[in-house]
């Protein structure tokens, strides 16, 4: 049974570890302590099929104005299934995070997932800033 939880009990921490920092293109490297402090401090989805984890997302938000989502990932075994769409859908309609006046997120290759739920490209990326510092792993 396919399940979708905010219950940070459930979440396999080894397991999120392992794929950001062996199989992401976005977090290789991060150590267990980096990844720890981003859930405790994240709204987090674990996505289930019988109680074993296969996909993980978290989302940092202030709940009234502006959310980010990030670390969103399916484990290989399970792509290519939709498991995607449906950990999406649970972040865009959770109760906590609707009527937020802007949502964010970086992909190098998922557009077409995200903008089946209305993200595009910034309307005005000249408007955007950032600060990038090496990651302390």
């Amino acid at each position: 049974m396919l399940q979708v939880s905010t219950d940070k009990t459930k979440l396999d921490i080894k397991l999120i570890h392992d794929y950001l920092s062996k199989e992401s293109y976005w977090a290789v490297g991060r150590n267990i302590e980096v990844v720890q402090r981003s859930i405790e401090n994240s709204l987090c989805f674990g996505l289930y099929i019988d109680n074993k984890q296969i996909g993980f997302a978290r989302v940092v938000t202030d709940y009234a104005v502006f959310a980010w989502i990030m670390d969103v990932f399916i484990l290989k075994d399970y792509q290519g299934n939709g498991y995607g769409k449906k950990l999406m859908h649970a972040i865009m309609t959770h109760e906590k995070l609707q009527n937020l006046q802007r949502w964010g997120l970086g992909t190098d290759d998922a557009h077409g997932l995200y903008e089946q739920f209305g993200f595009k490209p910034l309307e005005k990326p000249q408007n955007m800033m950032e600060i990038k510092r090496r990651a302390e792993n």
